[in-house]
């Protein structure tokens, strides 16, 4: 065995053999995987293993696209057959909404150029003869749909990864992980040591208990999962043809052709969970005791619609653990808190993200960062607030609403809250309806009453008149936001602005009470972040940033090294904020403090420690509502007694609280990106308006990276599109855009009604090749065409004189 490695892979399942072979395949061939008993041990082997294309998530799209087209390559490479059989699949839609959404991928299909379709009834029944469609109003038609062998597609994996020159040692447990001091690794086992570069949790059912190794805590539970397959059906072997699977997700269950039976599986109501304490070292090719009576309704459902399944025997019946994380994606990418330490755990549908699973990760580690934004897997989505009662109450509801939709904007709340500041009582009481960013409790919008719920749907929902009410307050008076979930950082020492200044890319100040805006560069030169950084006193800053990218954040912060003497505080659970915004927000703080804020004392991006209402506050001028406004930065201990000032001032003046929800239509209406929706590594500065604010002649991370293609023409262009929306549905991410003669164009990022310019917008990427400004296209809500136009400028104040007036 080695003693020395690039690279060693812990778990010879289906994702550890997939990433093996990935990292061969782009260079690292002195790489190692590690199994503790045979290849597909564990979740692997008992997989109903189907695969489809399609996902809510474009990203996600992609890479299953990419997996489904592998199966065939990887059998030709390396002459191990895959089972892949592609018969195609059926998705149907009871429910009005269930349609809205496969209408919506079937225009995703159409963009991304895959094969997703409608059928008929008829056609329907010409594919499947043996089910019955007489209740379903829309069917698609997934082609390319199907499953593949468990086994065989490990197998193959693996086999083309020790073609490549990687190496795997079955029946080999990892006894420990030890970093060492310049960032490698020694992985122990009972048949010697191995000195390695990097380690890959790929641990599966085991990923706890490896993490643990690293003194690492996973927020990841199993759960029991049952299907079963059924003797030989007579009409099915009569037929002479393979079935398409169905994809009945209104009914809850999944449904294959399996031999010339069916294989029937189910996400049911009544969950258990299994081994909360720990996965059995002993557990390999293991199932648990039959009991299919927790799935029968389902079942029952199933049968329903093939009927000639009902008088079926059971052939054999597969009652296995599955893994899962708090919201049913990966956890995969580097611990931020650890050098060249890997993770790609808790993976559901792993047969049809397995490559995507594999390539990314393998160019993470090679390349320095995968080619698509992949934020929806990152673990660091997930911080210790995800503990063990907030995963198992999530892995429950994820388990149980399994095939349920996601609607835009949806907020589930088992497990919440988890975090909370002094003013979330406060705030319920007012009717606040709360929503979860990194773990915090956040104002959506504000009911007009307590213990209000909102609805959810893709038209307009219970909200909506709500939160216009707050938007034009806003636009017309002044509003009041709780953006206490943005991310604080306090950098102190004699070296804080070196170092600041070699991080972001714009100049950062150097005099005291000047603030910027700032990109992070990604390590392929797209945008890693965007920052607020104030000099606060000297020697002394806080930077802003995205608060679901506080964790995601420290992995570009540790790659600028610190100079001796000065500390960066992640502050954000001690700091609270709030953004006072609107045309009376000058006359609202001016009432409460003797600080002079006119504009020629305190102009747009200068900031001030002043006194409020009794409450020290670090007030900066800037505003993402694109408005005249200021953000307050106090101590968390602070926040109710400035809060309740700032709403009975904000009362006097017509004004009062304002949510997120308000917020995202404001920021909307002046054309402001976010990060994680319009900003990510995948996008260059000057496709998102960016690049005026990177300064060549100092030097900052990625530097490199971002010459190499600054001067390439964009691909995309950020804009602000104007969308006819007269079916009460507006635009909310994701949504594909088409010009009027149906080539692909771009694709929404963010979307809402704009209430004070009295628009529906939306924000997202066009090709300048194909549309510019003032164009017309079709951005498909709904899956359906609507009327769009290209905006030459923001809506609303695009001159800013609103904002630095």
């Amino acid at each position: 065995m080695k003693t020395h490695a690039q690279a060693v892979v812990i778990g010879g399942g289906l994702v550890g053999c997939s990433i093996l072979y990935h990292l061969a395949k782009l260079g690292w061939t002195d790489v190692i995987l590690l199994e503790r008993d045979e290849l597909t041990s564990g979740s692997t082997w008992h997989a109903a293993a189907n695969i489809h294309g399609l996902h809510d998530n474009n990203n996600v799209t992609r890479i299953q696209h990419y997996t489904m087209n592998l199966y065939k390559e990887l059998e030709k490479e390396t002459g191990q057959g895959c089972g892949v059989f592609q018969s195609g699949s059926l998705y149907l839609a009871k429910t009005e909404e269930r349609e809205h959404q496969l209408r919506l991928q079937e225009s995703k299909a159409r963009f991304y150029g895959l094969n997703f379709y409608e059928v008929s009834r008829e056609q329907a029944k010409e594919l499947h003869p043996l089910a019955q469609f007489d209740d379903i109003r829309c069917i698609m038609f997934e082609p390319d749909g199907g499953n593949v062998d468990p086994s065989g597609v490990t197998h193959a994996y693996a086999a083309g990864a020790r073609a490549m020159g990687a190496e795997i040692e079955r029946f080999c447990p990892v006894l420990g992980t030890e970093q060492q001091a310049d960032g490698s690794w020694i992985v122990r086992t009972a048949k010697g040591d191995i000195h390695t570069q990097w380690v890959v949790n790929a641990a599966g059912l085991w990923g706890r208990e490896v993490a643990a190794m690293a003194g690492l805590t996973l927020p990841l539970q199993p759960t029991e999962h049952q299907y079963f397959v059924t003797e030989t059906i007579p009409e099915v072997a009569a037929l002479g043809k393979r079935l398409p699977s169905i994809a009945d997700r209104d009914g809850e269950y999944y449904f294959r052709q399996e031999g010339n039976g069916f294989l029937i599986g189910a996400y049911e109501k009544d969950v258990r969970l299994w081994a909360e304490r720990g996965t059995p070292l002993d557990f390999a090719h293991d199932l648990f005791p039959d009991d299919l009576d927790r799935i029968m309704e389902n079942v029952i459902r199933a049968t329903e619609r093939v009927p000639c399944a009902a008088t079926a025997g059971v052939k054999r019946v597969i009652n296995g653990p599955m893994i899962w994380s708090p919201d049913s994606n990966a956890l995969w990418g580097p611990v931020p808190e650890l050098q060249n330490y890997f993770c790609c755990t808790g993976i559901i549908p792993g047969f049809s993200q397995s490559g995507g699973l594999g390539l990314l990760a393998a160019q993470w580690m090679i390349e320095g960062e995968p080619q698509y934004d992949m934020f929806a897997w990152d673990l660091a989505r997930f911080d210790d607030w995800a503990d063990t009662a907030f995963t198992k109450a999530r892995v429950q509801d994820q388990y149980a609403h399994r095939f349920a939709i996601h609607f835009p904007n949806e907020e589930r709340s088992a497990g919440r809250p988890a975090r909370v500041r002094p003013a979330y009582e406060m705030q319920k009481q007012m009717g606040c309806v709360h929503g979860l960013n990194c773990g915090w409790e956040h104002p959506l919008w504000f009911a007009n009453e307590p213990g209000v719920q909102e609805t959810n749907g893709f038209t307009r929902q219970n909200w909506w008149e709500q939160v216009g009410r707050e938007a034009k307050m806003l636009r017309d008076s002044v509003g009041v936001i709780d953006n206490s979930n943005f991310a604080n950082y306090v950098i102190k020492g004699r070296g804080a602005r070196e170092w600041l200044d070699s991080l972001v890319a714009n100049r950062v100040p150097d005099v005291i009470g000047r603030s910027c805006l700032t990109p992070l560069i990604s390590t392929r030169g797209g945008v890693a972040g965007d920052f607020t950084i104030t000099k606060v006193e000297e020697d002394e800053y806080m930077m802003i940033g995205s608060g679901m990218a506080e964790r995601y954040h420290q992995r570009f912060f540790k790659m600028v090294d610190m100079p001796a003497g000065t500390t960066l505080e992640v502050a954000t659970d001690r700091i609270a904020g709030f953004n006072v915004a609107g045309p009376k927000s000058r006359e609202l703080l001016q009432r409460l403090t003797n600080a002079d804020l006119s504009n020629e004392a305190f102009r747009f991006m200068r900031s001030r420690t002043i006194d409020v209402a009794g409450v020290t506050a670090l007030a900066i001028r800037v505003s993402f509502t694109g408005d005249l406004g200021w953000e307050l930065h106090c101590d968390q201990a602070d926040q109710v007694r400035l809060y309740s000032a700032l709403l009975q001032g904000a009362k006097e003046l017509g004004g009062g609280p304002v949510g997120g929800r308000a917020l995202g239509s404001l920021r909307i209406e002046k054309g402001y990106g976010s990060w994680g929706r319009e900003y990510s590594q995948e996008y260059w500065p000057q496709e998102v308006g960016l690049a005026a604010l990177i300064k060549l002649e100092k030097d900052f991370l990625n530097k490199e990276a971002y010459l190499r293609v600054k001067d390439n023409p964009p691909r995309e262009i950020l804009q602000v599109f104007e969308v006819d929306a007269a079916n009460d549905a507006d635009a909310s991410g994701g949504e594909p855009v088409f010009s009027p003669q149906g080539e692909p164009i771009g694709r929404v990022t963010s979307g809402a009604y704009g209430y004070h310019v009295g628009k529906s917008l939306a924000l997202g990427y066009a090709n300048p090749e194909i549309a510019r400004p003032g164009d017309e296209v079709e951005i498909f809500i709904l899956g359906r065409p609507h009327k769009a136009r290209i905006l030459e400028r923001p809506p609303f104040d695009p001159d800013g004189r609103r904002l630095r007036s």
